[in-house]
């Protein structure tokens, strides 16, 4: 039975406690046994732990780049204690037999919980769907579908998945990109620096066109639709839209989306190159906005890792995305909390609580009182540090943070009673 006592924290509503965990529950201060571990969090936020709507932990298939160790390692560093893991793996998860396969890897080697995402369509091609019955009622539980990386095109398609997955109150997760609009050469937000690159140009528009078919579709099936990584101002309108009519819509927001901007493509250097582009500052500022308000529900750090030889080309080559599970907490703290914007009580709705609703984690997202699973992050809100990608959890090393000084808030982590990670040790 593991045990610890957690003295002088604060909690996201500004009061003050000491904190027991037995056995992976949070319980009264008096019954923690004598030989419990003890932590001094005095000056320390203690806030549940974190849940990340978005990673790619690339294992099975491209384990150069990232495995479920080293990358729930790198979600432990970074406060979270619960990731759902994307489909675009090798093979693609779109089997119940390969979402089983990465629950049990979560569970026997990740440093967090690890929920497996199903792909919507049969290896991803957009043309069947895949086994979304048979991975909801497999061991894994697969709730959240999602063909990330690829946009359902098929409006016939994406209408069936949407009704498929009611009996077992599914959600699917959409990659918001008309193929036309965004084809396969466009790599940067269109404006006057993607044309002076010479970059292929990704309108707003390209984003925006298919969450306003799609929220309509979930409307229409009265299902749970999410959207992926929303990036322009366009498509925080269709959201606050389809809201106001009671669409079961949700959404979420990347930090990098929160944070860094077009202007950095001007090098080519290709950390920077993501998918959706990074975008111009009326877009950053609207999806700020939105997450302050609550029309975007949830930060997901669309994690992507990836090797050298798929960064190491020229910009249109090279393959998208960026890390992001290490600096995401420091980010929202940048942007959001330190601006005013947002307070620890709403950090704590967008970042824990609505991540685990979305994927119906019934361990997470809980709040930090007796009987609750123990999962929670201890903060330093005036920690900082310059973000050195050399330092990373992730084998990948493509940081988009290096040389930042951002917040480096989390002192300790811990998922289901059992310290995932401790600075300093």
């Amino acid at each position: 039975m593991s045990s610890l006592l957690i003295t002088g924290a604060t909690l996201a509503d500004g009061t003050h406690a000491d904190l027991a965990v037995v056995d992976g529950l949070f319980v009264d201060p008096a019954e923690a046994p004598q030989g419990a571990t003890r932590i001094d969090a005095d000056g320390l936020l203690a806030l549940p732990g974190l849940v990340d709507s978005h990673t790619h932990l690339r294992e099975p298939g491209r384990e150069d780049a990232e495995t479920i160790a080293s990358g729930t390692l790198a979600a432990a560093r970074g406060g979270y204690t619960c990731v759902h893991a994307m489909a675009n793996t090798d093979p693609v998860t779109d089997t119940a037999e390969a979402a089983e396969f990465v629950a049990d890897l979560g569970r026997r080697q990740g440093h967090c919980e690890v929920r497996p995402v199903g792909a919507i369509t049969k290896g991803l091609a957009g043309e069947e769907l895949a086994e979304l019955g048979l991975m909801a009622k497999s061991s894994a539980g697969v709730r959240v579908f999602s063909d990330d990386g690829r946009c359902v095109s098929d409006p016939l398609l994406m209408r069936r998945a949407l009704t498929y997955v009611l009996p077992f109150d599914g959600v699917i997760a959409q990659h918001n990109q008309d193929a036309r609009l965004a084809g396969p050469g466009a790599c940067a937000h269109e404006s006057e620096l993607s044309g002076r690159l010479g970059l292929g140009g990704w309108p707003a528009v390209a984003e925006s066109i298919i969450v306003a078919r799609d929220v309509q579709l979930a409307e229409l099936c009265k299902s749970r639709l999410h959207v992926c990584h929303v990036s322009t101002a366009e498509s925080v309108e269709v959201i606050r839209w389809a809201k106001k009519r009671g669409i079961r819509v949700t959404a979420e927001a990347t930090p990098h989306h929160l944070l860094l901007d077009t202007s950095l493509l001007e090098h080519y250097d290709t950390t920077f190159k993501v998918n959706p582009p990074l975008r111009t500052n009326e877009h950053i500022e609207a999806v700020r906005e939105a997450l302050a308000d609550g029309t975007i529900d949830m930060v997901g750090t669309d994690h992507a890792p990836h090797a050298p030889q798929d960064k190491d080309h020229p910009f249109d080559v090279a393959l998208p995305g960026m890390l992001g599970l290490e600096q995401a907490l420091g980010v929202v703290m940048d942007v959001m909390i330190n601006t005013g914007r947002m307070d620890w009580a709403t950090l704590v709705q967008r970042m824990s609580v609505a991540p685990a609703a979305y994927g119906r984690v019934a361990s997470q997202g809980r709040p930090i009182a007796v009987g609750e699973p123990a999962n929670l992050v201890l903060v330093d809100p005036s920690a900082r540090g310059v973000v050195d990608r050399a330092q990373g959890a992730s084998i990948a090393k493509n940081n988009p943070y290096h040389g930042r000084n951002l917040p480096d808030p989390v002192i300790a982590t811990v998922w289901a009673g059992r310290v995932t990670y401790q600075r300093g040790t």
